[in-house]
């Protein structure tokens, strides 16, 4: 049922009548369970409660119910118990009422409410508790990544069932990732190190997806997951383009992005499942005059990431230097390990060793120079004319 008012009543959020309407549908139906689409006030969902004699579940309570039977990790469960312990909270008032027929009068304190003031206590100290477990996660996420080898990072972020699993196992070649067609059927960070070809690798972290009107506390809860996203050096916000309202889904995903202080960092739009198009070409054509750096890819050809391949290739070319390395004709094997490290533009070859123009990261450089070895950076000039 849908209802169109200027303002929510602050009561029963929809008006009067479409109460007793939603009332006499249940009696009809025989219904046990009433979900609006949208998150209700305890208040709110008392009201209802009393109105409609049914279970009341609001948007936020389902797609909590619906993490809870995702979470597989240990990190996943503390992120939704503590979501569900926060929506929960301002609540128990009305999941006690079944005791209101004994509550104290003026100056007496009934047994229901002495169990309410105890379980707000419980769930208080429980949730301080799995606080300070997700920061004990937070700071291993930390140590983690200060020991990871540098190289380009890489973050998949979109709505859910948008197809960011199917993308980081085409691109991984690793068929046990799991892929399902269904909503949130992936809550836990995966990261891969792939293979980008021209001898550029790249580290690419799977994240949880989006959805519209995502409740807060989901949102609180994943910071520490989501913390992966904040530290790449490039998002890829993968796009279902099968699906008809995927600009809408779009802004629902950048609207998040913004709530997690990530909207400033480098973007690249993916628009994936091409191969459920009618016609691929018309639609690229409209997603690249919107999206003008958008990348079209779909998962079903092994061809079908090249592109995304490339636009990642461009984007770690503008954090490497091109430098020219001189190394003597007996470092065979340090020349070619410049082919494994980074991209080598040219090569050239005289009596005495040699010379060679690579473009590598930063830290490569510093380590080669550490090591004695004869760099030197490339006149601004020759960096464009190679590349």
């Amino acid at each position: 049922m849908v209802q169109q008012v200027a303002s929510a009543s602050a009561a029963t959020l929809i008006g009067e009548g479409k109460v007793e309407e939603v009332g006499r549908l249940v009696e009809e139906t025989s219904a046990t369970l009433v979900i609006f689409d949208e998150e209700l006030t305890p208040a709110q969902g008392a009201n209802l409660e009393r109105e409609l004699k049914v279970r009341v579940m609001d948007r936020a309570e389902v797609i909590l119910d619906i993490f809870s039977t995702r979470a597989r990790s240990h990190e996943a469960k503390l992120q939704v118990e503590l979501a569900q312990l926060e929506y929960m909270l301002p609540r128990l008032t009305r999941m006690w009422t079944h005791l209101s027929r004994i509550r104290g009068g003026i100056g007496l304190r009934g047994p229901g409410e002495t169990q309410l003031e105890t379980d707000r206590r419980m769930i208080r100290k429980r949730i301080g508790a799995l606080k300070g477990k997700l920061k004990d996660v937070e700071r291993h996420r930390e140590n983690l990544r200060a020991g990871r080898d540098p190289m380009l990072s890489v973050a998949l972020v979109g709505y859910t069932n948008a197809g960011k699993s199917s993308v980081l196992r085409a691109l991984s070649g690793e068929h046990e990732i799991l892929v399902e067609d269904r909503l949130f059927a992936t809550l836990d960070t995966l990261t891969r190190e792939v293979d980008l070809g021209d001898g550029v690798r790249a580290r690419v972290t799977d994240t949880v997806g989006f959805i519209r009107k995502l409740p807060h506390h989901l949102v609180a809860s994943f910071r520490a997951t989501l913390e992966e996203a904040r530290e790449g050096d490039v998002l890829l916000h993968i796009v279902d383009a099968s699906h008809p309202d995927w600009e809408g889904q779009m802004r629902v995903v950048d609207k998040v992005l913004a709530e997690l202080d990530l909207a400033d960092r480098p973007t690249i739009p993916v628009f994936n499942k091409l191969d459920a198009l009618p016609d691929p070409a018309v639609f690229a054509a409209r997603a690249r005059e919107l999206y003008p750096g958008g990348v079209m890819a779909t998962t079903m050809r092994t061809d079908g990431l090249n592109a995304l391949k490339a636009a990642l290739r461009s984007r770690n070319r503008i954090d490497r230097p091109t430098v020219a390395v001189r190394l003597p004709l007996s470092a065979g094997a340090r020349a070619a390990s410049l082919y494994r490290l980074g991209e080598v533009v040219s090569r050239e070859e005289n009596g005495d060793g040699y010379a060679m123009v690579v473009r590598l990261d930063r830290w490569q450089i510093d380590r080669l120079r550490a090591e004695g070895v004869d760099v030197e950076d490339t006149p601004p000039a020759r960096q464009r004319a190679t590349g």
